[in-house]
């Protein structure tokens, strides 16, 4: 058991954290309590309560960890020197391995992130946010140099996660897995290809509505 006695008030919460989510892979999100997480760290239920105000908080703090790690090395990988075709071809393929490794092929922790975007979709959508900007930093270095002929980097970068969605969404990516598409390596050699051809609204047959909507 894990015991904490003068360790700093944000030591004290990750530690909670770190017992909160190996209980809810041994045991499940649903299935685990307060009492559970306390009962490990040998602390009274009232003493969680004072760094989380409820379980919800502490699930949606396991996520916002989890998914930190994510971000943070996208972050890393946006912020190389390598060129943009290379750098972004790391990125996309980091993101979804880590994703599968920390989200996939665990019934406990789908659970955890089912729930997570029904009830805590904030948390969900601050992650997308990270991770578009990661993407979008690459895009417009890449445009800048002349790599990408890409005009609007905002729109490059969400058709970018859009394109990813099978291979960034945990939930995709368990159950697409066996089923008919592309490789990872082929869905990104697609991406880099459409980031080298002419911008949006200026091939043939479009109809020019290229731009991002915010209306």
């Amino acid at each position: 058991m894990t015991m904490l006695h003068d360790d700093t008030d944000s030591e004290k919460k990750a530690c909670i954290l770190a017992t909160a989510e190996r209980l809810f892979r041994e045991i499940g999100y649903l299935k685990t309590t307060v009492a559970d997480i306390a009962k490990t760290l040998k602390m009274s239920p009232a003493n969680i309560y004072r760094f989380f105000d409820s379980k919800k908080a502490i699930h949606e703090g396991v996520a916002r960890r989890l998914m930190n790690e994510v971000e943070t090395e996208a972050e890393a990988i946006a912020a190389k020197t390598t060129h943009p075709a290379v750098r972004l071809r790391e990125l996309l393929s980091t993101v979804s391995r880590m994703n599968a490794e920390r989200f996939v092929g665990d019934a406990k922790i789908h659970e955890m992130v089912a729930i997570a975007m029904e009830e805590s979709w904030e948390v969900c959508e601050a992650h997308i946010q990270r991770i578009t900007m990661a993407i979008a930093s690459v895009i417009a270095e890449g445009a800048k140099m002349g790599v990408f002929k890409v005009t609007d980097i905002e729109l490059a970068a969400l058709s970018t996660c859009t394109a990813m969605l099978r291979f960034f969404h945990p939930q995709m990516i368990e159950q697409c897995a066996k089923k008919p598409g592309p490789t990872l390596d082929q869905m990104i050699d697609f991406i880099l290809a459409a980031h080298t051809l002419s911008p949006p609204g200026t091939m043939p047959g479009s109809n020019g509505a290229g731009k991002i909507s915010h209306g």
